[in-house]
């Protein structure tokens, strides 16, 4: 009887994850979903007071201006289980503090933007000192950035980017035949699991590698041809299509801003 039972709780984890595959895909399945329940983590922070992080950049991730519109300084850098070697670059996170007598309660929403390569728990978030201030109650930010290493509560939430559409930066470095480029502003899942990239005329989709954080490179063996269209897939396993959005005049170290957006 214990083997039977075994093999029918296999064969319904079987179907289960089948079933989840077929799906993952579908760019008609439900979108990211929030995390209903918080979380333990421990929060530090690092970089000015009432910055964005180091020299207000992404560091890691590959992020400018973080401390202008739309990350504004919430941001964080987080250990493994948040950061996921680049992939978790751009998702956002509510976070909360309640033990510290400073601690507002509320919650705050934060962009992971860095790596955090020295975590002091299994969930560590590095806040820059404008996300760890925010938590506090009004008058007590700089009261509670004094107490350096704090308990959080921490959970996973849709992004959103009001008024902006994914855009794309081409960078320092692309040429014909080698094309760089930093993903960002995705709403709902907000981060990007993989690029792939059409030339001209093509036809065809050809597979971008993950160079760091949220830059994608393509190395190729000819002369790319532009414009390029741009197919990415974030965690959930939507995809969105944005055409032609790299013009055959395209420049290294420029924005281009497509028309689309998850909804």
């Amino acid at each position: 009887a214990p083997l039977s039972s075994k093999a029918v709780a296999l064969v319904a984890l079987f179907s289960l994850l089948v079933t989840y595959a077929a799906g993952a895909g579908n760019f008609n399945d439900s979108a990211f979903t929030a995390d209903p329940n918080w979380e333990d983590a421990r929060a530090t922070w690092y970089g000015a007071p009432t910055g964005a992080g180091p020299d207000d950049d992404g560091g890691a991730c590959g992020f400018k201006n973080t401390n202008q519109y739309p990350f504004s300084s919430m941001t964080s850098c987080g250990n493994e289980p948040i950061f996921k070697d680049g992939k978790g670059c751009g998702s956002c996170y509510q976070i909360r503090c309640t033990n510290d007598q400073s601690c507002s309660g509320n919650p705050e929403t934060v962009v992971i933007t860095d790596m955090n390569y020295y975590p002091v728990a299994k969930y560590h978030f590095d806040l820059s000192g404008t996300a760890f201030g925010a938590m506090a109650k009004p008058g007590l930010s700089e009261k509670l950035r004094h107490s350096g290493i704090i308990d959080i509560q921490f959970k996973r939430v849709p992004c959103e980017f009001p008024g902006l559409k994914v855009t794309f930066h081409v960078e320092q470095g692309s040429n014909p035949v080698y094309f760089a480029v930093l993903v960002e502003y995705e709403d709902g899942d907000g981060d990007v699991v993989q690029v792939d990239l059409m030339e001209a005329n093509s036809g065809t989709w050809t597979p971008m590698r993950e160079s760091w954080g949220s830059i994608w490179r393509l190395d190729s063996g000819h002369r790319l041809q532009a414009p390029f269209s741009m197919r990415i897939t974030n965690e959930s396993g939507k995809t969105l299509v944005a055409d032609k959005v790299i013009p055959a005049n395209w420049a290294p170290s420029t924005f281009y801003r497509s028309i689309v957006q998850y909804s």
